[in-house]
């Protein structure tokens, strides 16, 4: 793969993927993985995500992988439809928990928030328990997503956000995406969700850790998430802690858009990029 893309992203098949996630396992490590690819137009391209999935669980589950997937809703349709993302994801929840399996559901733009949290909503509503969904913590609308996801026990990854917003929208500044970030968190698990904590920013993990002690929240109740190809010597040091560490792992032939959407969305991210390859 060109552009140093092999660093960040785990192969363009799915054979290429396994062994990837076989060695972050024997590392010590669990991985969900990605399909790269989304806003599919068609109802054809979605139904044949879907399929893709099925067989990226049943991968997992035949080589008995510590392992999950994560999933963007406009790869299943929801750019054009919303109720054909919903009968979508719903059969590749479906299709996991048949597995025991989990599928997290990614956030994209602003404007898919919403709906996507309203997907969720009915998918747990339905009885389906395997499913957690993303709080970005740049937008201001996050604390009150928080409090509506709440009652239902939730599983959620917490990140920063990476989309370009405009200021009304999202936190333009990182030390109010980092307090932002700190509070949906604490929120989180004083509130009973399970919280996976996705961040590679050290002063953060050791704040959420000691809140955690103090707190006395066990360490069962949440994970820390780290991109695959960011910081692995710090990954491997949490996880040496006793911590459960998670890596996301995307893989598949979409690549490029994939490494370059993370440079351009946000300026901050070439540095972020530039600085990790440099740093283990």
């Amino acid at each position: 793969m060109r552009l140093g893309a092999a660093r960040f992203v785990a192969g363009e098949t799915l054979d290429e993927c396994v062994p990837v996630l076989r060695t972050l396992n024997d590392a010590g490590l669990r991985a969900n993985t990605t399909l790269l690819g989304e806003a599919i137009p068609d109802a054809a391209g979605a139904a044949a995500t879907v399929r893709e999935y099925e067989a990226i669980l049943d991968r997992i589950a035949q080589e008995e992988l510590r392992a999950n997937i994560a999933l963007k809703l406009t790869h299943l349709g929801l750019s054009f439809d919303k109720e054909t993302a919903y009968a979508n994801l719903e059969r590749i929840v479906a299709h996991a928990d048949r597995l025991g399996q989990f599928v997290r559901i990614d956030m994209e733009q602003s404007s898919f928030v919403e709906s996507t949290f309203e997907i969720y909503q009915c998918l747990r509503a339905a009885g389906h328990e395997n499913v957690g969904v993303v709080l970005q913590a740049y937008l201001h609308r996050s604390p009150a997503d928080l409090e509506r996801l709440l009652p239902l026990t939730p599983n959620l990854r917490v990140v920063k956000g990476a989309y370009l917003e405009a200021p009304a929208i999202a936190y333009p500044e990182k030390h109010d995406v980092d307090n932002a970030y700190v509070r949906l968190v604490e929120r989180a698990l004083s509130g009973g969700a399970y919280v996976a904590v996705a961040t590679h920013d050290e002063r953060i993990i050791r704040h959420v850790q000691a809140f955690a002690e103090r707190e006395e929240i066990g360490r069962e109740r949440f994970e820390l998430q780290m991109l695959y190809g960011v910081r692995p010597a710090l990954q491997r040091r949490v996880a040496a802690a006793g911590y459960t560490v998670l890596v996301a792992t995307p893989f598949g032939p979409d690549w490029y858009p994939y490494l370059m959407r993370r440079l351009a969305e946000r300026p901050a991210n070439l540095f972020f990029f530039l600085r990790n390859i440099l740093r283990r």
